[in-house]
This record gives C-alpha cells, sequence and structure tokens, in this order.
C-alpha cells in the first residue's frame, strides 16, 4: 500500500512540474518570464532587465561568502565564457545574483570576479543592491529556484542551475552549474539564440 501511495504521489508531483514548465523556444524545455528588475553592478551601476533585453545572457545565483558550491560555479561559468569566446560568440552576458546581498557590495562582487580567470569581465553583471526577500522573491517568481538564508550561520542556501535567457527576457533553458556543466550545448543554445533573433 505504501508503494502504490509513493508511486502515486510521484505521479503528482511530476504532472505538477511538467505543468510549471510551459513549451518554449527549445522543445522539451520552459519558457519562464523573469520578472523585471533594476540592481547595481560591480561599477555600482545601475543594470534593469530592460538593459539586458536585446541579448541573451546566462544567469547563476552565487554569493561572495560561500564555502561550498559557488567557487565551482563560477570557475564553470568561466569555463563556459571560454567556450563562447572560441565559437566566436559575443553578444552575450553573463548575470550573477548575489543571494548575500546584505554582505555582497559592489567592490566585493568585484573582488570576488577578480579571483577567476575569466576571458572578458565586460559580460559579466554581478549584481546586487537588493534585500534578501527580495532575491529570494525573484529567484523563485523567474527561476523556481529557493533561496533560503540561514539565519545561524553566514551562508545561504541556493540552487546550483545555469540559465539561459532570451532577448525577451524569458528564462528558456536551464543546466548543471555545478557538477556536470554542459559547456557545447550552452554554446549551442547561445548560437540558436542569436541566430533566430538576427
Amino acid at each position: 500500500m505504501k508503494k502504490l501511495i509513493s508511486a502515486a504521489a510521484m505521479v503528482i508531483l511530476a504532472a505538477l512540474v511538467l505543468g510549471a514548465c510551459n513549451a518554449g523556444k527549445f522543445e522539451g524545455d520552459f519558457s519562464w518570464e523573469v520578472k523585471p528588475f533594476e540592481y547595481t553592478n560591480q561599477h555600482g551601476e545601475k543594470v534593469s532587465l530592460e538593459d539586458l533585453k536585446g541579448q541573451p545572457w546566462l544567469a547563476q545565483f552565487v554569493f561572495t561568502n560561500c564555502n561550498s558550491v559557488c567557487p565551482p560555479m563560477m570557475f564553470n561559468m568561466a569555463e563556459v565564457q571560454d567556450h563562447l569566446a572560441k565559437a566566436g560568440i559575443e553578444d552575450y552576458k553573463i548575470v550573477s545574483f548575489s543571494v548575500d546581498p546584505k554582505y555582497d557590495t559592489p567592490e566585493k562582487l568585484q573582488e570576488y570576479l577578480d579571483t577567476f580567470e575569466v576571458a572578458d569581465q565586460a559580460k559579466w553583471e554581478m549584481l546586487t543592491g537588493y534585500t534578501q526577500e527580495e532575491i529570494s522573491d525573484l529567484s523563485v517568481k523567474s527561476f523556481k529556484l529557493p533561496v533560503i538564508d540561514d539565519p545561524n550561520s553566514d551562508q545561504v542556501t541556493h540552487g546550483t542551475s545555469f540559465f539561459l535567457v532570451d532577448q525577451e527576457g524569458n528564462a528558456v533553458k536551464s543546466y548543471d552549474g555545478y557538477m556536470e556543466v554542459p559547456h557545447d550545448l550552452i554554446v549551442e543554445d547561445m548560437e540558436a539564440l542569436i541566430e533566430a533573433g538576427s
């Protein structure tokens, strides 16, 4: 009986997940509208969703005081940028949302970016300048990822996915950003978006 209940629960869960994923530009994937925002980057400049429109971008959620998944994610995103550069792709951005905005000032975000060998820092927007509640809300509503601040430590629990966002500001695909990053697939998908928008 327990197995039947468990199986039924899995079917219901799968239906809910599939029901939440609308068909996007890539067959079998989703299309979630990124909610409007205007935050501050590592240079102290305002960056909004509107500013990013017109070119595709990759999104991730990290923080500079992270002692687990963030350094590998940053390294992996830098590798993705290397692959994009080798493919001759130039019209894109990389957007890193800090999930610890109280600690992560623009200066700290710039220092953090400097510790990684990235092909082109001009492509990166390291964002802060919002409350913990605001970034948690954006993460859930725009990317379906929870962001949970641990009140008993200086750590924040967050997802490790990379997201591809199209020129209109819709998140259309996600990838593993931590363990097995599909570099070639990300390049192919980015190329497809750019070609579709040209």
